[in-house]
């Protein structure tokens, strides 16, 4: 993966996606499979804003059953069998518990109840996707952090997993091998028109400064929070904040979907890179989405939230990091009643301006892929193209051809032989699919570059090497909170950093001056 700023002057293109991640990710990589000539440009890096904000889920939303959203939640199920199947690597099962405690909101038949009818739209026949009941001792086996007081025993069902910087990045990188350019750091300056229809726009490099006009015939904005800044779009656009905390681990393999107790509203704790994610938080923003930040109140809730289950609770030093991340939502209609952001639709609608370009509004990470494809079905039609959709039948770039489990099992044998803990092990061939084998190569060179970033994580040197020399960092913070996230997983001191930035700055060619300055990025990450 190349950045080419230039490559992008004096050749006309079918399809011009402005915002790279998850739903202009998915956009460039179907379009660019169907034949068609695109160009991506991205403000910041890949997935900077809301798409490695996320949960980290492909899942089909239990809770939208509450509102009878049912026709969401089959589309999502649907996708996320979908996804584990083509993308075994980058999406993995994931069950989740839901306790039943005595004077819930929810008792255990309707629980019952709404798990059998999620598993029935899923229409997934594997035993190890169904829901289960377990009594109070068996339920606490699985979950010892929670309070057993009052416990009246739990569920566990199906869902799945996933990093969603790097589902964008994966995504990217198809689309590049299938003839797209894509350039992050780029911003799009002002759209250009030829007799009232939008033909091109005004482009500048970042890095550079340097201006230059692209041309296309189709433009799709999937630009998320940034939607809302200007019209036409900004009256289509309703924004929520939503917050999550990375604490110490208090979980195994499986997850917790819980409900508040001060207002009933569902969050997750999720174990994620060894630690716990609990999130998130749903609150309307209307404040600058250039600074998106988790408030004292946004962390006293999901402590509060999380505490009323844990047998010991948390306080604020317990807090390892935090991110937060705005979400867009289709405005409701202004007759509609005013709602929570918690019960606006999660589903995505196309718009189409009086001038042609498109405006991607709403959504989420699970069905994007679906979303997408209409996107792209919008555009072959103005375009007079007849060309299907190959992303529902195509493997993901980086996936094995072959059986996923002896696949896995092989290159994780391998990974042992060449002195890479399991745990690392693992993490690396989610992280990197079929691209893991270049790493290996690099460790047979060099056994230094097996061992662990940092002791406590499952990161290891020639993961954060691979990187940086083949994934598009141009800054010290894309390579350390988004290709690898350190900077949210640990509280890197300042040596930590210096030393992670000095070995990454020969392949970056950074020289003395730019390594300070890249230092200084990340300055409010450090431990102090």
């Amino acid at each position: 993966m190349k950045r080419d700023f230039a490559a992008l002057h004096h050749q006309p293109f079918d399809l011009l996606v402005c915002g790279g991640g998850i739903y202009g990710a998915w956009t460039a990589y179907d379009a660019a499979l169907r034949g068609l000539k695109v160009a991506l440009v991205e403000q910041n890096d890949w997935a900077s804003a809301t798409s490695s904000a996320s949960s980290k889920l492909i899942h089909g939303g239990l809770r939208y059953l509450e509102t009878y959203d049912f026709k969401l939640v089959s589309k999502s199920l649907k996708e996320r069998t979908l996804l584990l199947h083509n993308a075994p690597h980058r999406i993995w099962p994931l069950r989740f518990g839901v306790p039943v405690y005595a004077q819930q909101r929810l008792n255990r038949l309707q629980l019952k109840l709404g798990l059998t009818l999620y598993d029935f739209l899923a229409h997934d026949p594997e035993p190890c996707m169904q829901h289960r009941y377990f009594n109070p001792e068996q339920f606490t086996a699985h979950f010892p952090a929670l309070t057993d007081v009052a416990l009246k025993g739990g569920f566990t069902y199906a869902d799945a997993q996933t990093d969603d910087a790097r589902l964008v990045l994966e995504l990217i990188a198809g689309a590049l091998a299938a003839g797209a350019h894509c350039v992050n750091y780029c911003q799009l300056m002002r759209l250009l028109e030829t007799d009232g229809k939008a033909d091109g726009a005004i482009i500048q490099d970042q890095l550079t400064q340097t201006q230059q006009e692209i041309r296309a015939k189709q433009i799709v904005f999937t630009t998320g929070q940034w939607l809302a800044q200007e019209p036409p779009s900004s009256d289509w656009c309703r924004l929520a904040k939503g917050v999550h905390l990375l604490m110490p681990a208090v979980l195994n393999d499986e997850a917790l979907l819980l409900t508040a107790q001060s207002d009933g509203r569902v969050f997750f704790m999720i174990p994620w890179y060894g630690l716990t994610l609990v999130g998130t938080t749903d609150t309307d923003f209307t404040g600058d989405v250039k600074t998106v930040r988790a408030d004292d109140s946004d962390i006293d809730y999901l402590l509060a939230a999380a505490n009323g289950y844990l047998k010991t609770p948390w306080t604020k030093a317990d807090i390892i990091g935090r991110f937060a991340g705005v979400r867009v939502f289709k405005q409701p209609a202004k007759t509609a009643s005013a709602s929570s952001p918690s019960a606006v639709s999660r589903d995505w609608e196309l718009k189409t301006d009086a001038n042609g370009a498109h405006y991607a509004i709403g959504g989420k990470i699970t069905s994007s892929r679906q979303d997408a494809a209409r996107i792209v079905d919008t555009v072959c039609a103005q375009l007079r193209i007849a060309q299907p959709c190959a992303t529902q039948s195509n493997r993901f770039p980086w996936a094995p051809q072959e059986a996923f489990p002896a696949w896995f099992n092989m290159m994780q044998n391998r990974a042992i032989q060449l002195g890479i803990d399991a745990q690392s092990a693992k993490w690396l061939l989610r992280r990197h699919g079929t691209h893991t084998a270049a790493i290996f190569r690099s460790i047979e060179e060099d056994a230094g570059l097996a061992q662990r970033i940092v002791p406590a994580l499952p990161f290891i040197v020639a993961d954060l090497m691979h990187c940086a020399t083949n994934e598009m960092i141009v800054h010290l913070d894309d390579l350390l909170r988004r290709r690898l996230p350190l900077l949210i997983l640990t509280k890197l001191t300042q040596d930590q950093l210096q030393q992670i930035a000095s070995r990454v700055a020969a392949p970056l060619q950074w020289d003395d001056a730019r390594l300070h300055q890249e230092i200084g990025r990340c300055a409010p990450w450090i431990a102090h």
